[in-house]
This record gives C-alpha cells, structure tokens and sequence, in this order.
C-alpha cells in the first residue's frame, strides 16, 4: 500500500457527547470508527485502522476504495421521481423559465 494514499481519504470527526470522546470516520470505508480524547488522537486512530484494513485487504486480493477526492466524476446523475413530482418540477421550471436540470441544480447547490 502506498502510505501517502492514507491522507487523500475523507476524514470526519465530531464529538458524541453520551461517552466524552470524539469519534472519527473515514467516509470510504463506512463501517469503521475510532475514538479519542481529542480531534486530533481520533483522526491518528482511524487512519491507523484504515491503513491496517487497506494491508488486509491487500493481502485478501480484496478492491481497495478509491479515494473521493480522486475520482473522476462525469457529474451526471440520473434521478428517478413519482411522475407527480416530475410534472411539479416541469411547472417550476417553467415558471422559473429555465430547464428542469438547471432548476433542480439551484435547488440542491
């Protein structure tokens, strides 16, 4: 594994207030946490489990996710909506005078 990928990885870290810790996440890899006194303890934490999945599934012949940050996305987006709420946003649109796609866009940045 190369060691500079750990840090292109999307890192969140909040604090739960129930157990007096911050918990970290890594965004690619859902399903694992880690926790620490600090924002900072907690972020060292998770990347130290990311790395360590990354070995395992390396020697597992296992895909390894690619990073958010460097994927090359086309930015389309196929959104399937009840034909009600797709003649809503038609109106809207209209109304508006401008295309679904640009009215939705607006909506959702």
């Amino acid at each position: 594994m190369k060691k500079n990928m750990i840090d292109k990885y999307t890192y969140r870290v909040e604090w739960l207030e129930g157990d007096n810790v911050h918990i970290a996440r890594c965004l690619e890899f859902p399903s694992l946490t880690a926790h620490g006194n600090t924002p900072g303890k907690a972020l060292a934490e998770i990347e130290k489990v990311v790395a360590e999945s990354i070995n395992w599934m390396e020697e597992e012949n296992e895909p390894i996710p690619e990073p958010f940050g460097l994927k090359k996305l086309k930015g389309n987006l196929t959104l399937r909506v009840p034909p009600e709420t797709h003649k809503k946003l038609v109106m809207k649109s209209a109304e508006e005078g401008v295309s679904i796609n640009q009215y939705i866009l607006t909506k959702i940045s």
